[in-house]
């Protein structure tokens, strides 16, 4: 069982700035694509980014340019740096993982965190 570990969360005014951690409890080389998601009042989870062990990352175009997200295999550790936020951006964000747990791939979520943007 993965347990995934979300922080960073809060509220920051439009324009501002947030990093989001999510910390594993197994080593992240275990893990397929990991990823944010997000999920805002009344609208359904959407994907916000992944990111690959060899690093690849693929991005939702409502955010590209404005977050990064990141990986540190030692820390067993993934990163969302979340720049330019904007109203649009508040919702609920989780952590993601697959993991090969025979015989199949499983998904992992964490908690979730929320951020809010808002003057």
């Amino acid at each position: 069982q993965v347990q995934l570990v979300e922080s960073g969360g809060g509220l920051v005014q439009p324009g501002g700035s947030l990093r989001l951690s999510c910390a594993a409890s197994e080593s992240i080389f275990n893990l397929n694509r990991m990823g944010w998601y997000r999920q805002a009042p009344g609208k359904q989870r959407e994907l916000v980014a992944t990111i690959t062990n060899d690093g690849s990352t693929d991005y939702a175009d409502s955010v590209k340019g404005r977050f990064t997200i990141s990986r540190d295999n030692a820390k067993n550790t993934i990163y969302l740096q979340m720049n330019s936020l904007r109203p649009e951006d508040a919702a609920v964000y989780y952590c993601h993982c697959k993991r090969f747990l025979f015989p199949r791939l499983r998904d992992y979520w964490g908690q979730g965190t929320q951020v809010t943007v808002s003057s």
